[in-house]
């Protein structure tokens, strides 16, 4: 009687390592955590404190299938034996899809290769970084690293939002910093000169040429606003759409559910990670309401316009954060220099995601709020929960 693959070399559970692979780049190391549940094979991705859950995955003969919850990504993997997988990862782009080469390994319970060297420097504290841009100049941003011996967290923060969580290690007077969220993968790599410099940073969160940085240690470093915001222009007090929901329901402000009522209009894109969180946050406020005094209403700006395409990846949010909101499809690209024209014309332009406008009971716009801090930046997070809160406490007593 012949033996399945299966069979003989069974899939191990327990801790894995998965390498991301990209021609001519960084890889981006990710711990992840299979599982047999009662003959469901599961998985949770590990991002520093940020567990990414995988409720099923696929299997047929030697080789799993499964899709990342939340964003439009997805794996294809084949065994080579119970204890290394190699295949495919898929990220949606804007001209498609994009594929990087992966390989799994059983048993590795350290994230990032090499960690048990010693660090020559302990980089802990607020870093003033830059990055610089294709055409040479440089953008600010802000680092904040926590250290424990050679182990290395913390984020980058830059005017319109944060890394998220970053995790990795400093291995002499090197420094290796990853992340994965279900579809961005970054990696940062750069040599420590000394307690206070770092120089000769790369940085990847797509296919190459990435991005160079330096840092210097700053306890006092500050991030100015940048000119380029979303604001309504002169002589406009209210907004105008008309959308169709992931149904292809029509709706619109005029609509008696946000009559009378104090409405937060996000704009966002199923594509971006700091939508992500700001989504979590608003489903989990808007419902926790007790009365619902405050409506939401989200317009994605979507990497196609493909309706199908856009209302599979939105539908993906819905369900992961039990959004109970209207999400509408704009129809018109994230990356399309005139979709504010095109989609809010009552506003100068849309520069970054999330935006988020605060509407009052009478329809008029009182306050707009460029980009999102999420939680892998604790203490920006809790400065926007703050100014949320007494926001909507503002427009809820008038």
């Amino acid at each position: 009687m012949q033996v399945s693959y299966l069979q003989a070399q069974p899939l191990q559970s327990g801790s894995w390592l998965f390498t991301l692979n990209r021609t001519g780049g960084l890889p981006v190391y990710v711990s992840v955590n299979l599982q047999n549940n009662h003959g469901q094979w599961q998985a949770v991705f590990r991002n520093d404190t940020e567990t990414i859950e995988v409720p099923a995955i696929l299997m047929r003969n030697d080789s799993l299938f499964f899709d990342m919850p939340v964003f439009e990504s997805s794996f294809r993997l084949k065994m080579l034996n119970g204890r290394k997988l190699v295949g495919v990862f898929t990220k949606g782009i804007s001209t498609g899809f994009q594929e990087w080469q992966v390989e799994a390994k059983f048993g590795i319970t350290d994230r990032i290769p090499g960690s048990g060297l010693r660090a020559a420097f302990n980089i802990s504290g607020k870093w003033s970084m830059s990055f610089q841009r294709p055409d040479s100049s440089w953008r600010p941003a802000i680092a904040e690293f926590a250290q424990t011996e050679n182990r290395l967290t913390g984020t980058i923060i830059n005017p319109s939002g944060d890394y998220r969580f970053l995790e990795g290690i400093v291995r002499g007077n090197n420094l290796y910093l990853t992340a994965f969220d279900g579809a961005h993968s970054y990696a940062f790599t750069a040599t420590i000169a000394n307690d206070s410099t770092i120089v000769g940073g790369l940085f990847f969160s797509g296919n190459p040429p990435g991005d160079a940085f330096k840092a210097s240690k700053n306890a006092q470093a500050t991030l100015a606003m940048p000119a380029a915001l979303a604001e309504l222009k002169p002589g406009q007090t209210t907004l105008s759409f008309r959308f169709p929901d992931l149904d292809s329901n029509m709706v619109s402000l005029t609509d008696d559910r946000f009559k009378g009522k104090v409405t937060i209009v996000q704009l966002m894109g199923s594509w971006c990670p700091n939508c992500m969180d700001e989504t979590k946050f608003l489903s989990d406020y808007y419902n926790g309401q007790k009365m619902p005094q405050v409506e939401v209403v989200s317009l994605a700006y979507e990497l196609s316009t493909d309706f199908a395409r856009s209302a599979a990846s939105l539908r993906k949010f819905k369900q992961r954060f039990n959004v109970r909101y209207p999400m509408l499809i704009t129809g018109v690209k994230s990356a399309d220099p005139d979709k504010a024209a095109k989609t809010l014309p009552q506003l100068t332009d849309i520069k970054y995601f999330p935006t988020t406008i605060f509407i009052d009971k009478k329809g008029v716009v009182r306050k707009i709020h460029n980009g999102f801090y999420g939680p892998g930046a604790p203490e920006y997070f809790e400065a926007f929960k703050k100014e949320f809160y007494a926001t909507l406490s503002e427009l809820l007593a008038e």
